[in-house]
């Protein structure tokens, strides 16, 4: 189809383009943006009037849960969903069943979003043999499988030579592998940020040291082999310090923050709120603060959803014993545009943060409006607030702390590959 989006105000960082004006899609692609000299013949016209024309949305960390836990969420269900967030390419964790550690799973990954429909899915293949931390897991076929990047999630590789040995062999293919940073010995018994609010609920924390130390092991591996290292999901604000101290180095490393760790703080841990039950944990204020600082002094480079939908019994329980995740494909961008709202980012930044950024950490020629790339495209009203209804997601994971909330920015149609996958009303 040939569409016409007019009258949108148009964000594309990768151009510093910022204006209201006419955007035309044809065969998939982004065709001319502004007056057209030739006559365009076009099947649709999209009334941007008022609105925000940006490239489609890339989420760096969304647990989809299939195969192994459809109970929990399905490709089809997941990538609906981040279809009604504007997220049009999302990265997913290998932490699935099975793992992600052969060609067959990844393959079956890709191909079961290609039948959705819904949205690009990139699986993050396993950096060792069922993510067991000993073995190397065959990285140059998962590779021509199509896996994006490489991790051992938040699964321990306890030993510090073994590790060396993947970001060694990672280099040599100039792979990119994702740490999730997190040292399991500091971390496996606790639940909540390790502090005075986990002190006056009784519940066993989750130190800053737990982050912080494993960032700073990887960090040093990392200078030693000169892999392409990207740190997914940090909490704490000297985890930034570590990683723009790195960067000052001129180590080839990158960074993102989940949305929610923008916003929340440990503070919000009250009253055994399962749906605040997260991995890692919400930190301080401080912390927070940290966060945002390096988002905005462009350490962090990138804002992601860590989208983990759960059942309802999973999160029926004592807090502790709760499985830890929250459903955030579909408040990924009003969360982030809540920044702009405090007037701590401009929105440009924001947008470049959602999608130019990402695009970069993963060497992805996309994440733009560009003539001639395809037409994956967002298109949002930063001004309609809308109350946040669990049983109205269109994620399976109905685990958000964000219920009964009213948020501002809304998506109103995204575009894939110049096909209209969600459309509001």
């Amino acid at each position: 189809m040939n569409i016409k989006i007019s009258n949108g105000r148009i964000i594309d960082p990768a151009t510093g383009l910022d204006q209201v004006t006419d955007l035309y899609v044809r065969a998939g692609e982004i065709y001319a943006i502004g007056d057209l000299a030739d006559d365009f013949h076009y099947d649709e016209v999209i009334d941007a009037t008022g609105l925000i024309v940006c490239p489609g949305l890339i989420d760096l960390c969304a647990h989809l849960r299939e195969p192994g836990e459809t109970h929990k969420g399905s490709i089809a269900s997941e990538t609906a969903a981040a279809a009604a967030g504007g997220i049009t390419s999302l990265i997913t964790p290998p932490t699935t069943r099975p793992i992600v550690d052969t060609p067959a799973v990844a393959e079956l990954i890709q191909d079961r979003a290609a039948d959705a429909g819904f949205a690009r899915v990139m699986p993050m293949c396993a950096l060792t043999q069922g993510l067991q931390g000993e073995q190397l897991a065959p990285l140059h076929a998962l590779a021509g499988s199509g896996c994006i990047a490489f991790t051992n999630a938040r699964l321990p590789i306890k030993s510090t030579l073994n590790l060396l040995r993947c970001l060694e062999y990672a280099a040599t293919f100039d792979l990119l592998v994702v740490f999730q940073a997190q040292d399991h010995s500091l971390s496996s018994n606790g639940c909540m940020h390790e502090g005075a609010n986990s002190t006056r609920m009784g519940l066993s924390g989750i130190p800053e040291a737990a982050e912080t130390i494993e960032v700073s092991r990887c960090l040093l591996l990392v200078e030693q082999t000169g892999v392409r290292a990207h740190f997914g999901q940090l909490s704490c604000e000297r985890s930034v310090q570590l990683i723009t101290a790195a960067q000052q180095r001129g180590l080839k490393v990158t960074a993102d923050v989940a949305a929610h760790h923008l916003i929340l703080s440990d503070e919000q841990v009250n009253e055994f709120d399962s749906s605040l039950h997260l991995q890692p944990p919400l930190r301080s204020a401080l912390d927070r603060a940290g966060l945002i600082q390096g988002l905005l002094s462009g350490s962090v480079t990138a804002i992601c959803s860590d989208h983990q939908p759960q059942d309802l019994i999973s999160k029926q329980a004592p807090f502790a014993e709760t499985a830890a995740g929250l459903s955030g494909l579909e408040t990924l961008l009003p969360l982030s545009l809540s920044l702009v709202e405090r007037k701590l980012i401009e929105l440009p930044q924001v947008i470049e943060k959602l999608t130019l950024g990402p695009a970069k950490i993963l060497g992805l020629d996309s994440g733009s409006l560009q003539i001639g790339k395809p037409a994956d495209i967002c298109i949002f009203d930063p001004n309609e607030q809308w109350t946040v209804n669990k049983n109205s997601l269109r994620s399976a994971g109905k685990n958000t702390p964000f219920n009964g909330k009213t948020l501002k920015g809304r998506v109103f149609t995204t575009l894939l590959g110049g096909r209209v996958v969600f459309r509001r009303g």
